[in-house]
């Protein structure tokens, strides 16, 4: 399979990239910012899996966005068979402290650059092949769950997100390209420590890799067009 992931260099994105190495038949192409951290993943999936992931650095808050990611796409096959938009950013901070640069930051790294990406690899995909699109998104972002202070923005945008998911489910659902939204209780990663220092979640990254790798494989044929809680807490 042809597998694309983004905010690979860390935390889920991290561990997801070497969940799919693992079957040295997948072909996995891993962005992030972060050149280093995105080095040692490549090491690690050919030392440990043989499989030599090709890694790119991007910044998704650049302005030359849409010529980056034409870029990157054009070294490769153009048709994936999932596609999964995790890189994400998280600010905890008050309402009425954001300002206009956080704002912006949050919704282009959470919001457009997924769409940008959607937008260049929906064309370019073989229409007889089977596509997932798996958005990760987050329970501050899903109807009725408990939301919370410091997280308007973040959580703002994770809605968008998952709205996004459900629009584009229905415009292509005459065709095989599937979109999802998996909206994630809090997990184990440098984004969560960062925003709340000292909080431990229940779940790890790699724990939770573990089911988004299954997921995006198993259930395009069943599940389409839906934002689903992933928490192990209700609400």
């Amino acid at each position: 399979m042809n597998i694309l992931i983004t905010g690979a260099s860390k935390g889920l994105g991290f561990e997801l990239v070497q969940k799919f190495a693992k079957d040295k038949g997948n072909n996995i192409v891993a962005i992030a910012r972060d050149i280093k951290q995105l080095k040692k993943l490549q090491e690690i999936c050919e030392e440990n899996f043989q499989n030599k992931i090709h890694i790119y650095s991007i910044d998704f808050l650049s302005k030359n966005l849409g010529n980056d990611i034409s870029e990157i796409l054009s070294g490769h096959d153009s048709h994936f068979d999932i596609v999964i938009n995790n890189a994400g950013y998280l600010i905890n901070k008050p309402f009425i402290d954001c300002s206009d640069n956080d704002i912006a930051d949050i919704y282009k790294i959470n919001v457009f650059a997924p769409m940008e990406l959607t937008r260049q690899i929906v064309p370019a995909l073989n229409k007889e092949q089977l596509c997932h699109f798996v958005n990760i998104g987050s329970m501050g972002g899903f109807q009725g769950s408990v939301k919370f202070p410091g997280l308007s923005i973040y959580s703002s945008s994770k809605a968008a997100l998952a709205n996004l998911t459900e629009c584009l489910a229905e415009e292509y659902k005459d065709e095989k390209i599937k979109f999802n939204c998996l909206a994630l209780g809090s997990v184990q990663t440098e984004m969560l420590n960062n925003a709340f220092p000292g909080f431990e979640a229940q779940v790890s990254a790699k724990e939770m890799a573990s089911y988004i790798h299954g997921f995006s494989i198993q259930h395009p044929l069943y599940i389409n067009g839906k934002v689903i809680p992933v928490s192990n807490s209700t609400p």
